[in-house]
């Protein structure tokens, strides 16, 4: 066992579950970053379509929609920059929570926990009211997230309170 009290196979369980926060950090920045540099084109909702075209969706799908919608209301610059400006901070939280569980830091794993928790209730909800195949999915990986992330909280308690 590490300084941390986990075990080799937790380890790369909170190994993975950094890899793939830091993904979303990264994904998150790069797409506030696209729409960052669209904040002078008067034209936003027209780029929207070629993009949803381009990616071979159905403009008149469910979330297509959803995000064709968004850039018709986004068209002025203060919008869009705080939509940045929240991209930006969803995205250097996530990158941070990545950053910390690699380097084995509890206050990540409690971080981790507590927003995979958050998520729960609704991803159970949106479960129960249009039930899914990917919703399931969804709730148990952060089901799985949070309970890895207790597991890991548990035997850092552990391991401090048998090293004193």
């Amino acid at each position: 066992m590490n300084p941390s009290g986990s075990t080799s196979a937790s380890r790369r369980a909170i190994r993975a579950i950094a890899l793939v926060e830091a993904s979303k950090g990264l994904l998150v920045l790069l797409v506030a970053t696209g729409v960052l540099s669209l904040i002078h084109r008067q034209d936003l909702y027209d780029v929207a379509v070629q993009l949803v075209r381009h990616s071979h969706l159905n403009p008149a799908s469910h979330y297509p929609q959803i995000f064709l919608d968004a850039m018709a209301k986004v068209q002025d610059g203060g919008h869009v920059l705080w939509l940045a400006a929240g991209s930006a901070a969803y995205s250097a939280a996530r990158l941070a929570e990545a950053y910390g569980l690699l380097r084995e830091r509890a206050w990540a794993e409690w971080l981790a926990a507590a927003s995979g928790a958050i998520y729960v209730p609704f991803d159970l909800l949106h479960l129960v009211r249009r039930p899914s195949m990917v919703g399931l999915v969804v709730v148990l990986v952060n089901l799985a997230v949070v309970g890895v992330m207790v597991l890991a909280l548990l035997q850092r308690r552990r391991a401090r309170v048998a090293g004193s």
